[in-house]
């Protein structure tokens, strides 16, 4: 079974949603940042941050001329703020070793820092129409249900997802929108907990074709957030991005009072990240953050 691109495409011309970053005009770069954004992000928390970055750093070359302290700090509570530091090394390269202009190809896309198999071909997708396969969560369960009649996509396999996408596109004129398309259908209609099976656009589908039969994979358990090392770095994170000058070790001690031995092993590990600097009077700072403060021997 396939997937017709033309009702998907008349679908999708009715139901698509305003991202900014799909408007006509957004170049390269910016769709490569709403792409380092959006992992494992929601789109409502990258809206207002995306919006700002780009009217403050719309070249790979403004980005990189920033600090990687200002970067952190517009990156805020999108959370995973390594992204942010590997966008900026990103930035860094392209503006150094591609005069300004992000590749278009995967292969080397792929040697980028902080761009995976997915985030390449999304970018040479999405913002050079190229027509490669692009697959994500909900491109996966879109075609397992869709093609295979199966409710659940199973264990990731990259070389066999992409083979499995790339044999749904259509000709290369309409693959880029064939792929922001399916990949709209699985985030909007054909969900993981609440397919709204009435509204989809498909007419035909393997797994409605067989009675919806149910998923084999175990229920993955909602991921805690409260009380991890996540929160904790998050936390320190913010005493630092919250202050222009480097902090003493007890204002990042308040932020997370609760378990020294846990406060000290999130501390480590962004120390080990490079996300935090220790200086040599023992105070802590952001990466490239200003020093000159009046208050230093504190």
């Amino acid at each position: 079974m396939s997937i017709d691109a033309g009702n998907l495409l008349g679908w999708f011309d009715l139901a698509e949603r305003d991202l900014p970053w799909r408007a006509d005009g957004v170049t390269p770069w910016q769709i490569l940042v709403s792409e380092f954004m959006l992992q494992q992000t929601p789109v409502a928390r990258v809206l207002p941050i995306w919006s700002d970055w780009v009217v403050r750093w719309p070249t790979p070359s403004a980005t990189a001329a920033a600090t990687p302290a200002e970067v952190l700090r517009a990156w805020g509570k999108l959370g995973y703020p390594r992204r942010a530091k590997r966008l900026h090394e990103c930035a860094t390269v392209i503006a150094r070793d591609f005069a300004d202009v992000v590749p278009d190809d995967v292969e080397v896309l792929e040697q980028l820092p902080g761009i995976g198999s997915y985030t390449a071909r999304a970018v040479a997708c999405f913002a050079y129409r190229k027509p490669v396969p692009v697959v994500d969560t909900n491109v996966r369960r879109v075609v397992a249900r869709a093609v295979q009649g199966r409710a659940d996509a199973g264990t990731p396999s990259a070389k066999r997802d992409h083979a499995d996408v790339a044999a749904l596109l259509p000709d290369a004129a309409r693959a880029a929108r064939f792929s922001a398309a399916l990949m709209e259908l699985g985030a909007t209609v054909c969900t993981a907990r609440a397919p709204r099976c009435a509204a989809c656009p498909l007419r035909s589908c393997a797994w409605r074709d067989r009675g919806f039969p149910p998923g084999s994979a175990a229920k993955r358990p909602a991921q805690r957030y409260a009380g991890t090392d996540r929160q904790v770095r998050g936390r320190l994170l913010d005493v630092l991005r919250d202050n222009a000058f480097p902090v003493t070790r007890a204002e990042l001690d308040v932020a997370w009072p609760i378990d020294e031995v846990q406060r000290e092993r999130a501390l480590a590990s962004l120390l080990d990240d490079g996300l935090v600097e220790r200086l040599a009077d023992d105070r802590f700072a952001l990466p490239g953050q200003d020093r000159n403060d009046s208050t230093a021997s504190r």
